[in-house]
């Protein structure tokens, strides 16, 4: 259970004096609405400062840390990271005067490398060779190390129950929104922190609510053969623990996602909604709209969207990048105008 009180609701046009006082308050798109009474709300996390919910639970692992003498004033944090976790990890040791260190590999976005520098913080690369292979162990193993010899605070997203209690403000915001009108809640599973941190919640006011998550084909959470996948930040690769907020208590339905449909499903709401998600949040609309056509007629869909496109213009938008390793296909946008036009009834 959290030990940090829930932020203050900033008021509309309120005056803020610090970035981190902006996050949360996120909006939510209704993306469709079948011909059933069924309807999809994506939850845009986009919203927050760096662009990601991952800016939340960011922000609750510093402040557990405090309150638990963890963490010294000017004080070393250091973080194993794909790119979203860094990012609100250095604007918040910027904002609150830390030495921030990320262990990367070059499996990252760019931009998400450029961001962490631009806040101050220090890279340090495990596959120093460039390739843009998954190193999640590597990193891991190397930022254990660093903290332990060197004293530094490793805030173990990964095991972390800071990280879950960070989403709490997430259930609370859409129970605001929505109240008992939640029947579904969506999310792509990698730490496990925001899906099933929201879904803890919830469930507490909604217990009747279905929980579904979603990873890459290659990530082992929901058991079958490990293998190597692109889609940035989600999922468990071959080689790496599954992370202690994984839980599967919580988990009703678990379901895989392809790069090729994740990334096609993110260029084409980027094409037909002018909306731009990373490739994970395509690949969780993807499942949305596939499982909303057995689900019971007038239910409500929530799809956690972690992330925006912005920071995927040299990658899953990219079509050089996409060609080079075969991820382009049409025909995902063509079962996607066929199922849409099934479940909306229009031709």
């Amino acid at each position: 259970m959290s030990t940090v009180a829930t932020p203050p609701h900033q008021p509309a046009g309120a005056i803020v004096n610090r970035v981190s006082q902006l996050i949360g308050h996120t909006p939510l798109m209704e993306l469709l609405r079948t011909r059933f009474g069924s309807r999809i709300l994506l939850k845009l996390e986009q919203g927050n400062p760096t662009g990601s919910a991952k800016i939340r639970m960011a922000r609750q692992m510093l402040d557990e840390a405090e309150q638990q003498g963890l963490l010294a004033p000017g004080g070393w944090v250091i973080e194993s990271t794909s790119g979203n976790t860094g990012m609100g990890l250095a604007l918040l040791a910027a904002e609150r005067g830390y030495r921030f260190t990320a262990v990367v590999d070059h499996h990252a976005a760019k931009d998400k490398i450029r961001a962490m520098q631009a806040f101050g913080a220090e890279l340090i690369f495990v596959n120093e060779d460039g390739g843009d292979s998954l190193a999640t162990a590597d990193r891991e193993a190397l930022a254990e190390k660093i903290a332990a010899e060197q004293g530094a605070y490793w805030t173990e997203q990964h095991n972390n129950p800071a990280n879950g209690n960070g989403y709490t403000y997430v259930a609370e915001e859409l129970h605001e929104a929505l109240g008992k009108e939640i029947t579904h809640l969506i999310g792509a599973v990698g730490t496990g922190g925001s899906l099933f941190g929201t879904a803890r919640a919830l469930k507490n006011k909604l217990p009747l609510l279905r929980t579904i998550g979603i990873e890459p084909e290659g990530s082992i959470a929901f058991g079958g053969p490990g293998g190597p996948y692109y889609q940035s930040g989600t999922g468990t690769p071959p080689g790496a623990e599954i992370g202690a907020l994984v839980d599967y208590d919580l988990l009703d339905e678990g379901l895989k996602v392809s790069d090729k449909q994740a990334f096609n499903t993110a260029r084409h709401i980027a094409r037909k909604y002018a909306l731009l998600v990373g490739g994970s949040g395509g690949g969780v609309i993807y499942q949305a709209i596939k499982r909303i056509e057995t689900a019971p007629p007038g239910s409500t869909f929530v799809v956690l969207i972690c992330d925006g496109g912005e920071k995927y213009l040299d990658t899953v938008f990219n079509d050089d990048w996409m060609n080079e390793r075969g991820l382009i296909d049409a025909a995902v946008g063509v079962e996607l105008d066929d199922m849409l036009a099934q479940l909306t009834g229009r031709t």
